[in-house]
């Protein structure tokens, strides 16, 4: 567990969790919400599947198996609807590119320019999703049964939605321009 003097928001997080994980050598990097919502007891399916070669294993809410628990229809189509629509403008083969339940191999890390990593909230995930493929990595996911958290208030919010939207079409574009 590491412990930051001030909140700086949740890509910054992740970004020093996987500073000290690259300092001390892991393998991986796993990133798990401490609410209560990802199921524990699915990390071990991930990281077998980081074993067997994904250097992004994630845990799905939208794929085969995965589902979640609790949510209410408009949160649900919200994130389905992200999750399609990302897929589409950034023509990845992910179902579930907004997921927080990850395991990453250290060794993408290390190929990655964490640093020039801006993005926060549910953004970040995407961005590294999209990272990740443009670093030829592979990825995989998992299905997992995403539960309503336990402790603590969502921070979704029309501003967090509309900026993720903003962003993703932008990196989009980008994407198209650059084939």
């Amino acid at each position: 567990m590491l412990h930051r003097a001030g909140k700086e928001g949740l890509g910054r997080a992740y970004l020093a969790g996987f500073a000290v994980a690259l300092e001390r050598g892991y393998r991986y990097a796993v990133e798990i919400d401490a609410d209560g919502s990802h199921p524990p007891e699915t990390l071990p399916a991930l990281l077998a599947v980081a074993e067997a070669g994904a250097d992004l294993a994630i845990g799905s809410r939208w794929i085969a198996g995965g589902r979640t628990v609790d949510w209410s229809r408009g949160r649900e189509w919200l994130s389905r609807s992200a999750n399609a629509y990302a897929r589409w403008i950034l023509r990845i083969p992910v179902a579930d590119t907004t997921a927080g339940f990850r395991v990453y191999r250290t060794e993408l890390l290390r190929r990655l320019d964490l640093g020039s990593v801006r993005s926060q909230g549910y953004y970040f995930q995407v961005e590294m999703t999209v990272r990740t493929i443009d670093a030829g990595g592979a990825v995989a996911e998992v299905p997992i049964v995403f539960a309503e958290r336990a402790e603590g208030a969502s921070k979704m919010s029309l501003a967090i939605v509309v900026e993720a939207m903003l962003k993703v079409t932008a990196l989009g574009v980008r994407r198209l321009f650059r084939r």
